[in-house]
């Protein structure tokens, strides 16, 4: 399953939750307490999700957006069982 996200690195606490319209649809929030060099704040959000939705860290990964904020993130998961708990953090 894809997750469309909107991360903001170097934020002063995590959170994860609520959603941002933008012209192409809803993203879920992710804020990160981790810098955006190197790949860190995308790896932050990838573990951030994957908490949220009970999951292993290997579970979420990148799928589009490396550079950008706004990102899309592949849940290995089935749908069905994802679903109600993206749901809860909207």
């Amino acid at each position: 399953m894809l997750v469309q996200v909107r991360v903001q690195p170097r934020a002063r606490r995590a959170s994860l939750g609520g959603l941002r319209h933008g012209p192409d649809g809803p993203r879920l929030m992710i804020s990160v307490t981790a810098p955006p060099e190197e790949g860190r704040a995308t790896e932050a959000a990838c573990a951030a999700l994957a908490t949220a939705l009970g999951l292993p860290p290997s579970r979420v990964t990148l799928a589009q957006g490396p550079a950008s904020r706004e990102k899309t993130l592949r849940v290995a998961a089935p749908p069905e069982t994802l679903r109600p708990r993206l749901e809860r953090l909207a």
